[in-house]
């Protein structure tokens, strides 16, 4: 008999009574109890790693659309968290010439919650968005008064105003309202509601960093503010890169600090890469670059891009849509009579530096640049970019591949095709003659004031509608409506001269220019 279970057995020391002896306690709890903390680690890193570590764009199948809405990668470097892009016109209104960043000229599509040339990344735990291609290459045009508004990929963006996009910026990051106590609310409200981590520690932070960044990004532009308004349509491009590349911008020559001019228009890049004789035409309105790849990367930097982040995959896809995107055609009736005594004359003014026809770039100066003494058309642009800008580009990407080797100073501007022309007004590079009719007459009869951003075409003269009086310019700001604006060509880097003389029509009879004219809108 086991002595230890009967009555009168001896207690075991080892227990105390009333409790359970070692052997039976519940190690599974104490197992549960050391390993509950890592449990928790590993969840929150997990989830962290869920939340933060995607790097996502958003992508379409459409290359229309992804031309549009696709990100070239600037989002990653220069992105700003969408829920506080989508507060900001609320929070900063006062720095808006109106309702919204419509009011900037940005174009939005129906059912859409940004605008055209506005992409979207996921990218360290938050959507960030951040300007692409389009924002620069869409534009809206009406065929006449009762017409509606159609947007044309491709053609300048000649109602944005990148200039006052940047200038709200800025003076929201300075002003005292760019806050986590104003936005976060904001966000909130527009959201539908903010999750703990977000209204705590996600957005107090990034707008916090977004402050310091714009804050830091506005002193170094403090000498575009210096400028003349450059007006919607219109760039001072290879200046901000000089920003990028710590230039001191306030001590370089003044004739460098000045350089707006007009987006141009993409169509028809397959053929504007190499020209009929086999050389390559020269890109840029100065032809400071002839390989379309370099440029491509270059107007890249515009997006936000560093050569870390761009998305060379996207912009190759777009790149690849480019080569055969043609424009559309001319919304009215030509006069077939008018237009064909119009194409004699072109032949023999016209088509030796901008090519055969609106389809054929064949020609001998065809993209090459023609020297500023003999265009003598405004210099601000040429003299803008410099040998040493041109020096420091050839540093970008160093290590890379696709290492830019190409970007040299020229003395003149580069002849373009006319592909789509009668889109791509006002004309010459700095955007300073409102029509094509304008631009056949001499310099001192073209017009000294006109508004731009208008949509509606001008049928007759070929254009955008606009007045021409002195009137035009009685304003300082944009006038007679939210877009349009007030452009004086007596102003630095907006002359109206150049491109004028027998070898360039303008000494022609009225009814030559009218019949030159309604050739072009063949185009």
């Amino acid at each position: 008999m086991n002595r230890s279970s009967g009555p009168h057995s001896t207690p075991d020391p080892g227990v105390t009574p009333g409790s359970a002896p070692a052997a039976r306690r519940p190690r599974w709890l104490l197992r549960m109890l050391v390993l509950l903390p890592w449990l928790v680690l590993a969840g929150t890193a997990i989830h962290a790693a869920v939340r933060f570590l995607p790097d996502e764009p958003v992508a379409y199948a459409d290359p229309v659309e992804h031309f549009k809405y696709g990100s070239t990668g600037g989002e990653r470097e220069s992105g700003f968290p969408y829920w506080i892009w989508q507060a900001l016109p609320q929070v900063c209104a006062e720095h808006l010439p109106g309702v919204g960043y419509a009011s900037l000229g940005f174009i939005y599509e129906p059912g859409r919650d940004l605008p055209v040339g506005v992409s979207k990344r996921r990218h360290l735990g938050i959507d960030r968005v951040f300007l692409n291609c389009a924002a620069c290459h869409t534009g809206l045009v009406r065929a006449g008064p009762a017409a509606p508004e159609r947007l044309v990929v491709g053609m300048p963006a000649h109602r944005f105003d990148i200039r006052a996009f940047q200038a709200f910026f800025f003076d929201c990051a300075a002003g005292p309202r760019f806050s986590r106590e104003f936005i976060v609310p904001e966000i909130e409200r527009l959201s539908g509601g903010l999750s703990l981590i977000d209204r705590y520690l996600v957005y107090p932070v990034a707008i916090a960093l977004m402050r310091e960044r714009l804050l830091m990004l506005r002193g170094r532009f403090t000498f575009v503010f210096a400028q003349p308004p450059w007006g919607p349509g219109r760039v001072d491009t290879f200046n901000a890169a000089k920003v990028l590349f710590n230039f001191p911008v306030a001590q370089l020559p003044a004739h460098e600090r000045l350089g707006a001019s007009d987006f141009p228009s993409i169509w028809h890049q397959g053929k504007r890469m190499v020209r009929a004789d086999g050389q390559r035409m020269e890109l840029h309105w100065d032809g400071n670059n002839t390989h379309t790849e370099e440029r491509n990367k270059s107007a890249a930097y515009g997006t936000g891009t560093t050569p870390p982040t761009i998305d060379l995959a996207a912009i190759g896809r777009v790149e690849a849509w480019l080569l055969e995107l043609a424009p559309p055609p001319w919304p009215h009736a030509v006069d077939a009579a008018l237009a064909a005594r119009g194409a004699t004359l072109y032949a023999h003014y016209c088509a030796d530096c901008h090519g055969a026809s609106g389809n054929d770039f064949s020609g001998a100066k065809v993209g090459h640049v023609t020297p500023i003494a003999e265009i003598a058309t405004d210099r601000a642009r040429l003299d803008s970019y410099s040998r040493d800008l041109a020096v420091n580009q050839g540093t970008l990407y160093a290590g890379y591949p696709h290492r830019f080797r190409h970007f040299r100073k020229t003395q003149g501007y580069a002849n373009m095709p006319l592909d789509g022309i009668w889109l791509r007004a006002p004309y010459l590079h700095n955007g300073s003659v409102p029509t094509l009719r304008d631009l056949l007459e001499p310099a001192a009869a073209r017009p000294r004031c006109f508004l731009r951003g208008s949509t509606l075409i001008d049928p007759l003269r070929v254009g955008f509608a606009s007045a021409t009086t002195d009137a035009a310019c009685a304003a300082t700001a944009p006038a007679a409506g939210e877009h349009l604006f007030a452009f004086d060509t007596r102003l630095p880097g907006n002359g109206n001269g150049g491109h004028e003389g027998e070898a360039y029509g303008t000494a022609l009879p009225a009814a030559d220019k009218d019949a030159l004219v309604e050739y072009l809108k063949t185009f």
